[in-house]
């Protein structure tokens, strides 16, 4: 193979790899949210705003992944 579709191939399994995990984390997150406000709706203002932190940092992770493969030549 040549040297750019290595490079090209890298970035593809970077991109999937780092994708997978802030994807379930977020979908988890948001499922057990629900399921909570679902059986005490009272408490939605005390779980909206870490459901928010923990989702913003969740997809910080994938952000920091695309930085990687934005830096790959």
């Amino acid at each position: 193979m040549e040297h750019a579709s290595i490079v090209v191939l890298s970035k593809a399994i970077i991109m999937a790899a780092s994708g997978l995990g802030p994807g379930i984390g977020i979908g988890l997150l948001f499922a057990r949210a629900m399921e909570a406000i679902g059986r005490n709706p009272e408490a939605t203002g005390k779980i909206f705003v870490p459901m928010l932190l923990g989702a913003a940092f969740a997809e910080a992770i994938a952000i920091y992944a695309l930085v990687v493969v934005f830096t790959l030549k």
